[in-house]
């Protein structure tokens, strides 16, 4: 065996390590094995966390993976929140019209219309609290807004576009004005856009068959509009 080499619980050291030991057994008053053994744990340790540390690259992909979910969880936080406002607004709105006709449950179908004109529909958190503020049963209030066509239970454009489709519009060309309408505004019947600005609707009659074919644009009544007239009515309303 070399001289100038030992072995210390099966580790083997050489002369300069020994004398560093010494050194250390002095201070730390352990045995020389104590010194070593305790070295060795060290090293391990210190091992141990160098595995486990991520590389720069790794850690700038796991905080921006982490950014990107706090940040989706902030966006659905807010959207929460606009909901409520919008939510709290809307019922103030339905409680002022409500006490504008003194709580009186013979007033339903005034109180359903101004609400109606005011969001352009007929909500069922706004359905809901008509029934609890006027004592009315819900399916009672059901009946009347699913029964008339001037109640909406969907969500409608602030400018309503009606085209009339029948017997006197269609024999003077009801159909070929619908068509220029559908093409001006880019909606069938039934539709809305969705910057929510008009809803397009077909209806039997608006009471003024001489001016057929006939449609209504923010109340006002219009005989037979041409594409060029229609599109000057939208832009007006915008």
């Amino acid at each position: 065996m070399d001289s100038t080499k030992t072995r210390m619980v099966g580790v083997r050291v050489n002369k300069e390590q020994q004398i560093m030991l010494s050194k250390l057994q002095q201070k730390s008053k352990l045995t020389k094995s104590e010194l070593l053994l305790k070295g060795l744990e060290t090293l391990a340790e210190y091992s141990d966390l160098g595995q486990e540390q991520e590389s720069m690259p790794s850690a700038l992909q796991r905080l921006e993976k982490e950014a990107v979910h706090h940040l989706a969880s902030l966006k659905r936080i807010r959207r929460k929140e606009v909901a409520i406002r919008d939510f709290l607004r809307e019922i103030r709105q339905v409680d002022e019209i409500i006490d504008k006709h003194g709580c009186n449950p013979s007033m339903l179908i005034q109180i359903l219309l101004d609400v109606q004109k005011q969001n352009h529909w007929l909500s069922k958190p706004a359905l809901v609290w008509i029934s609890e503020r006027l004592k009315v049963p819900m399916t009672r209030i059901m009946q009347i807004a699913s029964f008339y066509t001037m109640f909406s239970l969907e969500p409608q454009g602030r400018h309503t576009v009606q085209v009339c489709t029948g017997t006197a519009c269609h024999v003077r060309g009801a159909n070929e004005l619908l068509a220029r309408t559908e093409s001006v505004l880019n909606l069938k019947p039934g539709e809305t856009d969705q910057a929510m600005n008009f809803t397009l609707k077909t209806v039997n009659c608006l009471g003024c068959c001489a001016l057929g074919p006939v449609m209504t644009l923010g109340g006002d009544y219009h005989s037979n509009p041409s594409v060029w007239e229609l599109k000057k009515l939208v832009e007006e309303q915008e």
